[in-house]
């Protein structure tokens, strides 16, 4: 199986490297581009399409299709992005604790008042168009089943994260043309925006309409805490 695998916000694409080795183990082709604005010395005063822009030219360059695209949280947006833009190439979409785009919606539109409101104060406080996690954020609400020592080593490797892209309100003109395969991935302790009114499942998953819904045990970063078993899970997850 080929994969795709898209980061989410404050990451890269070296923090796939985990679950890639397992997957890799397992015989699978594993792409973890960088996405626009996250890389070491980029730019932050991106958009949307400036944010997936590596990742198509990354897919490109390699000629790669049949692939499963994975996306993590605000990669969401992105890998709804990159199959809007080559339809023809994806075998099938896995929202990962993620997001899922709603035409004219901007990513702050779809979390809780207070997040969006520490997230502004937060660019404003930086004023180069980034925003950061506070560690105590990090540690409770999306490392919440690792070690300390492990929450801290993985903070000190995020990178800030481009404001913009996260008010920039999704395009999703040529969805009708990506393929009807979708599955989402649900880790059950996942809460970085608090479950409930606000949870990504189902309340975001269900606007993929017919999709393949996997579970698994973990929190938002599980993709750390538990490379082996998230490498078994986007097997399951892709899988015709």
């Amino acid at each position: 199986m080929r994969f795709v695998l898209v980061h989410g916000a404050w990451h890269h694409g070296d923090l796939w490297e985990p679950v890639r080795g397992y997957l890799e183990a397992g015989g699978h082709e594993v792409h973890t581009p960088t996405a626009g604005g996250l890389g070491p010395t980029d730019d932050k005063h991106v958009d949307l399409r400036g944010a997936a822009q590596p990742i198509i030219d990354h897919i490109r360059e390699h000629d790669l299709r049949e692939y499963v695209l994975v996306g993590h949280s605000w990669g969401g947006y992105l890998i709804s992005r990159v199959a809007i833009e080559m339809p023809e190439r994806v075998r099938r979409l896995v929202y990962f604790a993620a997001f899922v785009p709603q035409q004219g919606k901007a990513l702050v539109d779809e979390i809780p008042p207070h997040l969006h409101d520490a997230l502004r104060a937060s660019a404003h406080e930086r004023g180069d168009g980034s925003v950061v996690l506070p560690y105590t954020v990090w540690r409770d609400a999306f490392f919440n089943d690792g070690s300390d020592e492990q929450a801290r080593e993985v903070y000190e490797r995020l990178r800030p994260q481009p404001f913009g892209t996260f008010t920039d309100p999704a395009d999703m003109t040529g969805w009708d043309r990506v393929p009807n395969a979708f599955s989402y991935l649900a880790p059950y302790e996942d809460n970085d925006i608090t479950q409930g009114e606000w949870g990504r499942h189902p309340r975001l998953s269900n606007r993929l309409g017919v999709f393949r819904l996997v579970g698994m045990p973990g929190s938002h970063e599980v993709l750390l805490t538990e490379p082996e078993l998230t490498a078994r899970k986007f097997v399951e997850a892709g899988r015709d």
